[in-house]
């Protein structure tokens, strides 16, 4: 296929430490700084994560504020989602928080895991209650969810939510692979994954760890969109002796996307395409 590559960055994560790599943006003016830097490169969307002072992950909506008013004083057109993860808390409350924003703050997009998974340390708790709750919270403030697939089971509990309408067409979702509890780089579990969700869903493949360079070009060749960033991977080569920037991590899909004869998706075009109506 040869349609635009929808490139999503995600930059920051709740894991990565400055002991793990210095490259890591942290404080929100690092965040803002790392993804206008791979803008320049060219990114149609991101993926944002909060951090508190000491590098902790932060729920706190004035956090997420800041970076998504520093990246739109720039660059206006680039689709901003933000995390509403259950890793490090499970209730609703907090992680709802940031779907308070709104006007010119309101972000574009928020991720929702469909269910709970396993980590190869760490569990993320998405209990069917929650799930649901962030669902119609976002289908309220009109942000369109960015699903979180990582095995059949929540690929699957998509078209449950959308036969109830918890869940508004057109639909967007991010497919995982290379997490050790859940669905593996292999084109088995990628095919099994594309072909459970609803037909018409705007796809992204995302690889984790060592998966992410080689799920990154299955999902160029196939035509599908790519997650690219240190939230999933901070190593530039497959024997992980070498650190990755950000930016470098964007200009590695961009030079696979050149060779499959693919241009990056504008921002525009992806809010046209999941008829996201600009934060005013």
């Amino acid at each position: 296929m040869s349609g635009p590559l929808i490139l999503n960055l995600c930059p920051t994560g709740m894991v990565p430490t400055r002991e793990m790599t210095p490259h890591v943006p942290i404080t929100p003016a690092e965040i803002v700084k790392d993804v206008l830097a791979c803008a320049e490169v060219g990114i149609t969307s991101v993926h944002i994560r909060a951090r508190e002072p000491d590098g902790t992950p932060s729920s706190r909506k004035e956090v997420f504020a800041e970076i998504l008013a520093g990246i739109r004083e720039v660059r206006t057109d680039i689709v901003l989602g933000v995390t509403t993860s259950g890793r490090s808390d499970p209730s609703l409350g907090p992680r709802s928080e940031v779907l308070t924003l709104s006007g010119d703050l309101r972000p574009d997009m928020a991720s929702l895991t469909t269910s709970s998974l396993n980590f190869a340390r760490t569990a993320s708790v998405n209990s069917p209650e929650v799930v649901r709750g962030l669902a119609e919270r976002m289908r309220d403030a009109g942000i369109k969810p960015e699903l979180e697939i990582f095995d059949l089971g929540m690929a699957r509990y998509v078209g449950y939510l959308l036969e109830r309408g918890v869940l508004v067409p057109p639909l967007y979702a991010h497919v995982f692979f290379g997490n050790i509890a859940t669905a593996h780089a292999e084109l088995n579990d990628m095919a099994s994954l594309v072909a459970a969700l609803p037909a018409g869903t705007v796809i992204g493949f995302g690889g984790i760890g060592r998966a992410h360079r080689s799920v990154a070009s299955v999902g160029v060749a196939m035509g599908y969109g790519v997650r690219v960033g240190l939230e999933d991977n901070q190593f530039a080569d497959d024997a992980r002796s070498v650190l990755a920037t950000n930016r470098g991590l964007v200009a590695d899909v961009h030079a696979r996307a050149t060779f499959h004869e693919r241009r990056l998706m504008a921002g525009g075009e992806l809010r046209d395409l999941l008829e996201i109506s600009p934060a005013v």
